[in-house]
């Protein structure tokens, strides 16, 4: 798999606005999957909780060794991929920036990932990068085709910091812009990094992507079934 929209640029077009997730809940009370679908899509959840322990209750990561880029993604589909499969990718650029920095850190420490939907006003989460870049294989799993390229990651936070929560902490080494108007596979200093890691460790959410679980797993089926893209995920995992 390839780890989907890494988004290009802070501005967001304006479907992401529109389709932005909170909105997915009027839907389902016109158009409830039948229930053994619904227990399927509940089985999904539960699984990757489960197996995951996503929101650890202590901060226990080594936050001083590791390295910290911000992740931007054109579409909340591809976040749900993200957290299904366990990879990503970004653009070419991005993902040579991003694999260089994961074979710097080899045996220092570890390449941290802030998650952020365009326009969608948030941060979804952290996750760890474990792998370095597979730069050609396509996954067929992203809500685009145009995404080449896939590294393994691990979830670790999976909620929604709103961006209030951290525009207060500027980059230095990006014009001191707030970190909420990073682009993608922006470099996070290690200063700054640290405060925002503290803030989504102590943020009590109301709301995850996994609210819209369901929504995006229907998605993706009906996107399979339309599109022979079950061979090429087949295929890459």
């Amino acid at each position: 798999g390839g780890g989907g929209g890494g988004g290009r640029r802070t501005v967001s077009h304006p479907a992401a606005a529109v389709s932005h997730h909170h909105h997915h809940h009027q839907q389902t009370i016109q158009a409830n999957p039948p229930p053994q679908q619904q227990k399927k899509f509940c089985d999904v959840v539960e699984r990757l909780q489960s197996a995951n322990n996503y929101n650890p209750p202590e901060l226990t990561l080594n936050i001083n060794t590791a390295r910290y880029f911000v992740i931007k993604s054109y579409a909340e589909d591809d976040i749900h991929r993200s957290i299904k499969y366990n990879i990503w990718t970004s653009t070419e650029h991005g993902n040579r920036r991003l694999d260089s920095a994961f074979r710097e850190q080899k045996g220092k420490g570890c390449i941290y990932l802030f998650y952020s939907v365009n326009g969608s006003g948030h941060f979804c989460g952290m996750a760890q990068m474990m792998s370095s870049v597979d730069f050609n294989i396509v996954t067929g799993v992203w809500a685009q085709d145009k995404w080449k390229g896939r590294f393994e990651v691990k979830w670790i936070y999976v909620k929604d910091v709103p961006n209030n929560q951290l525009r207060h902490i500027r980059l230095e080494n990006n014009e001191n812009k707030p970190v909420t108007n990073s682009r993608d596979t922006q470099e996070v200093p290690l200063d700054k990094a640290r405060q925002v890691v503290k803030i989504v460790h102590n943020y009590h959410h109301t709301t995850s992507i996994f609210d819209d679980f369901e929504h995006y797993e229907k998605k993706e089926e009906d996107m399979e079934d339309s599109s022979g893209r079950k061979e090429m995920k087949k295929n890459s995992f």
